[in-house]
């Protein structure tokens, strides 16, 4: 069994080729940084002419790495939802197009569910887990029952935790993407340089805030110059009071559980962060789980996680119909249940 996967929901254009063994067959991904690096951060209608460019080229390039042709394909799934809409429907468009001229299944993706996933695919994690979902458009705590099976416990009451990351990174005069320039620069910064917020850590519950943050490194660096010792400096702080934030949040996700979980997981493009992940080892040890995260390259978006969710649902005997919509928001708490 052969599942192509495609993603095409924000700036990556991706194409992932699995097998029911877990071997991945090929993960080609296109990315359009270049293109939206002068802006500083992703403009949707670049973003969907550059899917339409590439995405011929990459299902090609994944269909040789994986020395296969179409008519070795079981299925087909695309990332419908949730992201930017022009891009989502290239990605969801082609992908059944593929599956009406090939006869074969076609499975809707939604891309929080691709990441929820991935772990599974990496590490073999059962079911049930607890899930930090962390991106440029998302942060959520999550308890993880089986697929399409997902109880929220928490999210962002303001901004993502990746789009933190972003605004700081611009405000620091590093570019974009800003998670990986900021994890860079704080590699030679004194983490308890500046003393900014942690947002709600100690509160109730496990919702989380970056807004404060942002506009303390904002507030702090305004008039400053950027020199490379302030920059470092800045980013380890920035670095040390997320890890610090989304720690707090969650040992507070492991008290609400009304049940055990084999694992704590990360996902999710911040889930490639060396010292993010090195904390939440930490909670899930004090926990009595084990932690696992995909490597950083499954962690950002690709068309493997695509391919593995249209995997697990196909095995289930859940597919769609070509009528099925392309969503700019779907909760992944209101995804059909196996």
């Amino acid at each position: 069994m052969l599942i192509l996967g495609l993603e095409t929901s924000c700036d990556d254009t991706g194409a992932g080729i699995i097998d029911e063994t877990r071997n991945i067959r090929a993960n080609i991904v296109a990315s359009q940084l270049t293109d939206h690096l002068p802006y500083g951060g992703v403009v949707p209608e670049i973003a969907a002419r550059a899917h339409l460019d590439m995405i011929d080229d990459v299902i090609h390039r994944a269909l040789q790495e994986a020395g296969a042709t179409f008519a070795d394909l079981s299925g087909i799934a695309a990332t419908t939802g949730p992201g930017l809409i022009g891009g989502v429907m290239v990605g969801a468009m082609m992908g059944k197009s593929i599956a009406a001229v090939r006869g074969l299944p076609f499975i809707a993706v939604n891309h929080l569910e691709a990441h929820a996933l991935t772990p599974r695919l990496t590490d073999n994690v059962a079911f049930p887990y607890l899930l930090l979902l962390a991106s440029g458009g998302h942060c959520q705590l999550l308890l993880v029952r089986g697929v399409g099976d997902y109880k929220l416990l928490g999210r962002t009451i303001d901004d993502a935790v990746g789009e933190c990351f972003d605004k700081c990174a611009k405000l620091l005069g590093l570019g974009y993407p800003g998670g990986p320039l900021i994890e860079q620069a704080a590699q030679n910064g004194n983490p308890k340089a500046f003393d900014l917020p942690r947002p709600m850590m100690g509160r109730a519950g496990c919702d989380f805030s970056f807004s404060g943050l942002k506009t303390a490194v904002r507030t702090m660096a305004a008039g400053q110059e950027l020199t490379p010792s302030f920059v470092a400096d800045m980013a380890a702080s920035l670095q040390a009071a997320i890890a610090d934030s989304i720690a707090d949040r969650a040992q507070h996700a492991f008290a609400m559980l009304e049940e055990p979980v084999t694992a704590f997981v990360a996902a999710g493009g911040v889930a490639a962060n060396q010292t993010l992940r090195a904390r939440l080892t930490q909670i899930a040890a004090r926990n009595n789980v084990g932690f696992a995260a995909p490597p950083p390259k499954l962690c950002t978006d690709n068309g493997v996680m695509v391919a593995w969710a249209g995997l697990e649902r196909l095995r289930l005997g859940l597919t769609d119909g070509f009528d099925t919509p392309a969503r700019p928001r779907w909760p992944l708490e209101k995804i059909q249940a196996a």
